[in-house]
């Protein structure tokens, strides 16, 4: 009963942490502070790492980078992958990704990729990185189709 209380706290906290990004993403730069370097290296190599494992069809690894508490919540990388399959195919094999410098809000960092994925789709996805353990993991992503008006990579 404990765990499962602690993983409802742990999710009502990462969507307190979505909100951040989504005000962050809207140009309110107030509540974004500058990272360590060595801290946003280590929060994009994680993004890179499991994109990286996406592409090659590594379940299990894409799966290790996310944090305990999904990794509780998928229980085993199969059905981690089906998620990612069916919510998140742009992050599969993306034909370009683009990063953003990343931030810290409220704990959580916050690391945007712009992706373009193989019909030519601009999409944001907006990663929630935090500390899990020694390790940095990701707690969570969003993605949103970006308009035809902007212009990257």
């Amino acid at each position: 009963m404990i765990s499962r209380l602690s993983c409802v706290f742990r999710e009502a906290r990462l969507l307190i942490a979505f909100a951040i990004a989504l005000a962050v993403l809207s140009g309110t730069p107030a509540i974004a502070a500058e990272l360590a370097e060595r801290d946003a290296r280590a929060a994009r190599a994680v993004v890179e790492a499991q994109l990286a494992a996406f592409a090659a069809d590594d379940a299990e690894t894409a799966f290790s980078f996310a944090t305990q508490a999904m990794r509780l919540r998928f229980g085993n990388s199969a059905d981690f992958m089906a998620m990612v399959r069916a919510g998140y195919p742009m992050v599969i094999k993306p034909a370009a990704a683009a990063f953003f410098i990343a931030v810290e809000a409220d704990g959580v960092v916050i690391q945007k990729v712009h992706l373009r994925d193989a019909e030519g789709n601009n999409w944001l996805a907006i990663y929630q990185v935090v500390r899990d353990g020694a390790a940095w993991r990701i707690a969570g992503c969003a993605v949103a189709r970006e308009t035809a008006q902007s212009k990257f990579l």
